[in-house]
């Protein structure tokens, strides 16, 4: 056994050609509800093409439904940035690899809301859910909780309670509300975490999202960076970061940009954003003050 979750287990296993797989095995529900949710998974990763997300392989259903999937040599994001300590220290991810993780992670779930045949709310974005290849390129899995959007509609309303706490937005909370802003909300959640070293829920049950927001006003950089890091880190790439993360756990889902804006934050487009000047992040202005008069002047040229 490789992981384990509420409803699945997940082992690694050999193919008779010698491959190495992960073979992720549902174990809570009754027989009707399993069927049900594995059909749902199996149906949905079928149709999921992309480099940033997992890769499957096939499925079984003899001794139980398994479905089976590529296996990431380097385990999970949680793993590598909260993994084991070995010698009294635990080896610290790179900013370069938390960057390119990012980067990745945005661009597979671009895809999910708006490249797949339909839309895709994958419901569960987490730490542990970003699988990471030999390259580090992460791969977006376990669509355990996954929702077709249809494309008249606007959202789902889900009466079931689930999801990872720490990672749930607001309108879930409160309504039971999914959309893609509800993914939006966890990945900057998981913006935080690549960027401070700490945990979406920490061991005292204390939010990183409360803990990170008067930070966030305050512009404090270098208390919101992993101490880890030292000084071995990009601070324009930080300040992206930061503010894609800002951008992303705002209460009001409205308010929150769509994933292809997010992808483009993070990689320094900040004059894709809509009303730049009204954005209501506190450090904005002061950390992209040049760039922020360069979209005046283009939106000033297209006026004329």
């Amino acid at each position: 056994m490789i992981g384990k979750g509420g409803y699945a287990e997940v082992y690694k296993g050999r193919l008779w050609n010698g491959k190495s797989v992960a073979i992720k095995r549902l174990t809570r529900g009754t027989p009707d509800e399993m069927t049900a949710d594995f059909l749902s998974e199996l149906g949905i990763m079928a149709h999921v093409k992309h480099p940033n997300t997992a890769k499957l392989i096939g499925y079984g259903v003899e001794g139980g439904m398994h479905l089976v999937l590529h296996l990431s040599s380097r385990g999970s994001l949680a793993s590598s940035l909260y993994g084991t300590v070995f010698r009294g220290s635990r080896e610290c991810l790179s900013w370069e690899v938390r960057y390119k993780v990012a980067i990745g992670t945005a661009q597979g779930l671009v895809y999910l809301h708006r490249g797949c045949q339909r839309r895709i709310i994958h419901r569960d974005i987490k730490a542990a859910n970003i699988l990471l290849t030999e390259e580090f390129e992460p791969q977006i899995c376990d669509f355990g909780l996954a929702k077709w959007l249809p494309e008249k509609w606007t959202h789902h309303t889900v009466s079931k309670f689930e999801g990872t706490f720490g990672y749930l937005a607001p309108e879930f909370l409160m309504h039971g509300i999914v959309d893609e802003k509800t993914d939006v909300f966890a990945f900057g959640v998981l913006l935080l975490e690549l960027v401070t070293g700490r945990r979406a829920l920490d061991y005292k049950e204390q939010s990183l999202v409360l803990w990170a927001k008067p930070l966030l006003k305050k512009n404090d950089i270098r208390e919101l960076v992993d101490p880890a890091l030292g000084n071995d880190y990009d601070a324009k790439q930080a300040n992206l970061m930061l503010l894609a993360a800002a951008l992303c756990i705002q209460q009001s889902a409205i308010r929150r940009p769509q994933m292809p804006q997010v992808e483009q934050v993070l990689r320094g487009k900040v004059s894709c954003l809509k009303c730049p000047k009204r954005c209501r992040v506190p450090f904005f202005t002061k950390a992209f003050r040049e760039e922020l008069l360069k979209a005046e002047e283009l939106e000033f040229q297209r006026g004329n």
